[in-house]
């Protein structure tokens, strides 16, 4: 008896508060707008080229990747992406010297960056009858002399960007032009 009015007052209780669930799944409307800064950042990564030849353009990026020291980990020529990595050193002598003075002082080791990937992820995209895209970001990862991830970031350095493009848009002229 008493099992069955248990069951029964779970079963009243399940019915009461599964269609209140349903007021709880609104998102909030920031969730849905993007920070201002969203809008520049894209222009910074992107830019128009008068060409409709795809792969002459992804061929091109991947060149100036290869000319930076990027290494190719995946390319699908068909869908216009390449992603691109290479591996730099991030220590710097004040980290190591801090690491040491501050380990000294405490008497523990002190973690400092050892180690980096940066990553490059290339879109093409056909812009109409005459034009096409090529957004780029770089991303980077750092890891500490303990093996740990101590960072792990979008790269913003306007200075990044307009390298890239400037040796994107010299290559493109001299590949569409057979230079």
């Amino acid at each position: 008896m008493l099992s069955r009015m248990r069951n029964a007052l779970c079963v009243v209780l399940l019915w009461g508060i599964v269609p209140l669930s349903g007021c709880f799944n609104e998102v909030a409307k920031e969730a849905l707008t993007l920070p201002s800064e969203a809008l520049s950042l894209r222009r910074l990564q992107t830019r128009r080229f008068d060409t409709t030849d795809e792969p002459l353009l992804l061929e091109s990026t991947l060149g100036v990747l290869q000319d930076l020291g990027f290494s190719i980990d995946e390319s699908e020529g068909q869908l216009g992406v390449l992603v691109a990595s290479k591996n730099r050193d991030a220590s710097t002598v004040g980290d190591f010297i801090g690491s040491i003075f501050i380990g000294t002082m405490s008497g523990e080791e002190v973690p400092h960056d050892v180690e980096q990937k940066i990553r490059a992820s290339v879109v093409t995209k056909r812009l109409g009858p005459h034009s096409c895209t090529v957004r780029i970001t770089f991303q980077r990862t750092v890891w500490n002399n303990r093996g740990e991830i101590s960072k792990a970031e979008s790269l913003e350095e306007p200075e990044l960007y307009q390298e890239f493009f400037s040796k994107l848009s010299k290559s493109v002229f001299l590949t569409a032009h057979s230079v």
